[in-house]
């Protein structure tokens, strides 16, 4: 526009310019503007443009590659979050089936405890009752001589005579024990 005014222009008709009014504009500013016009276009078409159309297509590359990107990051995402919920399913599977075989582990354990307590009182109790035969065996004799000892001198003082003689002390002691037992078994076969 600068360079139109500072052409001559030549005045315009009387009758374009009260038929426009305002908007009246000469031929020859016309051609200018319009010539400068195209030049700006086609300097902004061949530098400003390409550059324009190549930043766009940067930008949709940029977004289509992000795009894809993100939906490469989720879909890993999702199988990364798949395998570790596969890997929780089979820690808790694996624990569930640890805290199986500790439990039956620990049955099986308490019942060995309990058949060695039970083998290990059952050992006690048949050691008690044979030291208590073995007891009650010695008892009977210890007693047996001493009722021997104590019938020999009680027999000696009755009779009057000694009975020193080892054998005869023997059959008399034993005849007198199996007179006490015959009297004694029918008394505990009665109660």
């Amino acid at each position: 526009m600068i360079l139109a005014s500072s052409l001559p222009t030549p005045s315009p008709s009387p009758s374009a310019t009260s038929s426009l009014g305002p908007l009246a504009v000469s031929l020859p500013e016309l051609i200018i503007g319009t010539i400068a016009f195209l030049i700006v276009f086609a300097v902004l078409y061949r530098v400003l443009f390409p550059r324009i159309q190549q930043t766009l297509q940067e930008r949709t590359e940029a977004i289509e590659g992000g795009l894809e990107k993100a939906t490469e990051t989720q879909k890993e995402a999702e199988q990364t979050l798949e395998q570790y919920r596969q890997q929780l399913a089979e820690a808790r599977h694996e624990a569930s089936r640890l805290r199986q075989d500790a439990q039956e582990a620990g049955a099986q354990i308490l019942a060995e405890m309990r058949a060695q307590g039970e083998a290990e009182r059952e050992r006690l109790v048949a050691a008690a009752h044979e030291q208590i035969d073995a007891d009650r065996a010695q008892a009977l004799q210890a007693l047996r001589a001493e009722i021997g000892t104590l019938a020999v001198e009680l027999a000696s003082r009755v009779v009057g005579e000694s009975l020193d003689e080892e054998a005869r002390q023997r059959r008399v002691v034993d005849r007198f024990l199996a007179e006490l037992e015959a009297e004694s078994a029918p008394s505990k076969a009665t109660p």
